[in-house]
């Protein structure tokens, strides 16, 4: 159920081990690099981090090359951006981890020509899951209506032996599985009330400044508001702005350049007034962390939850598509795994493993959030100590090369949480103090230039 990318990176696996997958989804899907009403978040900024990365190349070998060579930029960070967090600019060291920050259309589009030309998997475009098929212990299928028809007709069915819900953060599956009798999920909530809004520019000669291809702000809990410009893959910037409950950004074009001023510095608000707007301003307001605990007993076989319909994230923070692609690994691999039998439970459990770094990065930030509510808002004693030590780790990540590699790292799911609690970096953490970071936007990389107009030099 769906076609995203968590569902078409799901159907790419199971057609390793099923005569045929069936991917089901709502829109059609467009010709090509076009967003879709299906993915509300699309017209706005993403990033594919590096754990994704990593798990995008081991499932479509030769992907990042085809991301590459369809123009999406790799960002390296923190040398190619100007970044600010808690009231300090970062030093623009020499890059210690890359993103791509093309559009999710683009993405997705390339995502979906190589899983969907496997002729195991087929599709069912224009339909909309309106129930599941089963009863408590087991699903066996879905029921179908067609997008737009008549809603006293009959619904069709379709009869799986898995069901894999893809549909992201808006799924019903929790009311379809009360309705054939089966538990509901615990769902796990926190939420900031955090709205954004984006619209893309083109800037003088395509680039911000230089060797500088973007600008960041980090939200936080001294600076609610937050905002930059990221490089899209035609040369154009999307930039986007932030705030909180009661204080959303205006999707009214003169409102949106007049909030960009609330980011305390006037860098991104001085480039707007360069450059040129291409669109009208997006909104969007449904930022809540959600998990939804499928994992524990109760939830019939033959049901599996993935993406955004398992867990969702806080989209500031960049690590949907990531987690999209890390849970298919983890598909992948629990159903390889001679040892076990690939139970229900047990896949749901690796599903919801690989998207577990994720959840504590998003919830613990926003749980610092003012005005945040949910069940999960707190976060227990032991997340009061590692908070301690987390805020030193920011303190000193801005102008520490040891400190900030490990956060970054973390941030950008490459590498587990314990990498902050290394020996070096816990030295530096503990017993060293912050270092000295520049008073204003530095506007070019440290060392020997990586950037220049905005092409990696020595590749």
């Amino acid at each position: 159920m769906g076609g995203s990318l968590a569902g078409l990176l799901a159907a790419h696996v199971l057609a390793g081990h099923a005569d045929r997958v069936t991917v089901v989804e709502r829109d059609r899907f467009p010709d090509g690099a076009e967003p879709r009403s299906g993915v509300p978040q699309g017209r706005h900024p993403h990033v594919l981090l590096q754990g994704g990365q990593v798990a995008m190349e081991a499932l479509l070998p030769g992907f990042l090359a085809e991301l590459r060579e369809a123009g999406a930029p790799w960002v390296g960070m923190p040398s190619d951006l100007v970044l600010w967090q808690a009231g300090r600019w970062f030093r623009r060291l020499s890059a210690s981890t890359h993103i791509y920050t093309g559009s999710r259309a683009q993405l997705e589009e390339l995502v979906r020509r190589r899983v969907l030309a496997n002729p195991l998997i087929g599709t069912v475009e224009g339909a909309d899951v309106v129930g599941l098929l089963g009863d408590a212990s087991r699903v066996r299928g879905v029921l179908l209506r067609e997008r737009g028809g008549d809603t006293r007709a009959e619904p069709r069915a379709l009869e799986a032996d898995l069901v894999v819900d893809a549909s992201g953060a808006g799924t019903k599956a929790p009311q379809w599985l009360a309705a054939i009798g089966a538990a509901v999920p615990h769902e796990e909530t926190l939420d900031t009330g955090l709205a954004y809004a984006s619209r893309v520019y083109r800037g003088p000669k395509e680039v911000l400044d230089g060797a500088t291809v973007g600008y960041y702000v980090y939200p936080g809990p001294s600076q609610p508001h937050g905002g930059g410009a990221l490089p899209l893959e035609d040369g154009t910037h999307l930039v986007i702005v932030s705030g909180l409950r009661g204080d959303e950004p205006p999707t009214d074009e003169g409102e949106f350049v007049t909030y960009a001023k609330r980011l305390g510095h006037p860098l991104l608000d001085r480039w707007m007034d360069e450059a040129e707007p291409l669109s009208p301003p997006f909104g969007y307001r449904r930022t809540a962390n959600v998990r939804r605990r499928y994992d524990l007993p109760g939830p019939p076989a033959g049901f599996l939850a993935t993406g955004d319909a398992l867990c969702t994230f806080n989209p500031i923070y960049g690590q949907g598509m990531a987690v999209a692609a890390m849970s298919a690994v983890a598909l992948r691999d629990a159903l390889a795994d001679p040892r076990r039998t690939p139970t229900t439970r047990r896949v749901q459990r690796a599903l919801l493993a690989a998207s577990r770094q994720a959840w504590d990065i998003s919830a613990g930030a926003d749980r610092k959030m003012p005005g945040a509510l949910g069940n999960a808002l707190d976060g227990g004693p032991a997340d009061r100590v590692a908070d301690w030590y987390l805020r030193r780790v920011q303190e000193r990540a801005p102008g520490d090369p040891v400190v900030g590699g490990a956060f970054r790292a973390v941030l950008t799911l490459a590498r587990p949480v314990s990498a902050l609690f290394a020996p070096p970096v816990a030295r530096a953490v503990l017993f060293s103090r912050p270092a000295p970071t520049p008073t204003e936007p530095p506007a070019t990389p440290e060392g020997p230039g990586v950037r220049a107009g905005g092409v990696r030099t020595g590749e």
